[in-house]
């Protein structure tokens, strides 16, 4: 595969994720709190969230490890990559409560999909394209920031997916209730918004088209979910007391 043919991909595949960002506002993903009949067979809620993360990160080691001899920046972004999906396609379905919980195999399959061009487009890009990171791009401003947003994002989205386990975990019957605690107490989905600061900082510190793909496409997948958890928890709970669903004071 050519660089030209490689950008055409990357940025079709960004026009995309702005198709899918202006659906989503009309159309629920149905999965969790959203859950609802009528597409079509179910698979286990854990064993879809295992297969659909675990594509991710198969499918970029497979296209970063093609090509010749990798600098020691590229296997540091093959570490942050792989950290993060060893927590979201092992440890985070093991923790989820309601076991008996069930998803569509659609929505399975399509993130598989999503996961499968964002590991490939990151993973052929510091595996072929650019495998040679000098040494000094680890001095530089944008891998610094990049990393440290990066961190940042994990904790956050760690620390809200532990207070909402804990918080189903402690309920009677696995029902929803308020969550409080962490940024909770500024926004509705503290969890989505940490993943958007992560993958920003991916983008910023790896500074490639690939990149900014993949933080686009968190954005696109995850700023319209949760202006819909947001209203559901205000159309739940008569009390709620949060007025913004991801960005404290603006959104």
């Amino acid at each position: 595969m050519s660089v030209s043919e490689f950008k055409n991909i990357t940025y079709a595949w960004m026009i995309l994720s702005l198709v899918i960002f202006i659906l989503l506002f009309k159309i629920t993903a149905p999965y969790g709190r959203h859950t609802r009949k009528g597409w079509g067979p179910t698979i286990s809620n854990t064993l879809g969230w295992m297969m659909m993360e675990a594509a991710s990160p198969l499918a970029f080691a497979f296209f970063f490890l093609q090509g010749g001899e990798k600098s020691l920046v590229n296997w540091i972004f093959f570490g942050m990559w792989m950290g993060h999906y060893f927590n979201r396609s092992i440890i985070y379905p093991l923790r989820i409560p309601g076991k008996s919980k069930r998803m569509p195999l659609l929505i399975c399959v399509s993130a598989i999909f999503f996961n499968v061009m964002n590991g490939f487009l990151n993973g052929c890009f510091l595996g072929t394209f650019k495998p040679d990171y000098d040494n000094s791009w680890l001095t530089d401003v944008r891998f610094l920031s990049g990393v440290a947003l990066f961190i940042t994002g994990f904790i956050i989205n760690f620390n809200s997916d532990n207070i909402l386990f804990h918080l189903r975990k402690n309920s009677a019957k696995g029902e929803y209730k308020i969550p409080s605690g962490g940024l909770f107490k500024w926004v509705s989905c503290p969890n989505y918004l940490g993943e958007i600061i992560e993958w920003s900082g991916w983008a910023l510190a790896i500074w490639s088209l690939p990149g900014l793909s993949f933080a686009l496409w968190t954005a696109a997948n995850l700023l319209p979910r949760a202006l819909k958890h947001h209203a559901w928890y205000r159309a739940n709970f008569k009390d709620y007391p949060l007025t913004k669903a991801i960005i404290p004071g603006i959104l």
